[in-house]
């Protein structure tokens, strides 16, 4: 219960466009929570351009679209740092998707070599 009071309480402090980001982030977490993987995704990355103007939330949530193949924890920990650099550190969107989009291509990579190295692997 006292991680729900701080929470409110660091909501509160926040400008209205870093508290709709942190509802846009929180709904992305419950988004992942319930997510389902039904069929076998993909091998390659999905050609998903990146939009003009877009937020960090959208483009974690683009390119978790574009690599449906990743491991979600494994990617999660180094998008949240992303995310926080972002929200609590003020590091501007695009330098933040900029460094999002290296992890993600960095773990693709990583994936394809693992795939290589163990066919039977999925």
């Amino acid at each position: 219960m006292r991680d729900s009071k701080r929470l409110v309480s660091i909501f509160r402090s926040l400008s209205e466009s870093r508290q709709q980001a942190l509802l846009d982030y929180a709904e992305f977490l419950a988004g992942k929570e319930g997510a389902d993987t039904a069929a076998a995704p993909p091998a390659e990355p999905l050609p998903i351009p990146r939009p003009e103007q877009e937020n960090v939330v959208k483009a974690i949530q683009r390119l978790m679209q574009t690599y449906p193949m990743l491991e979600r924890n494994q990617i999660f920990h180094e998008a949240s740092a992303q995310m926080t650099r972002h929200l609590i550190h003020g590091v501007a969107a695009a330098e933040a998707i900029d460094e999002l989009e290296r992890i993600f291509a960095r773990q693709y990579q990583q994936h394809r070599e693992a795939q290589q190295s163990d066919p039977q692997s999925t």
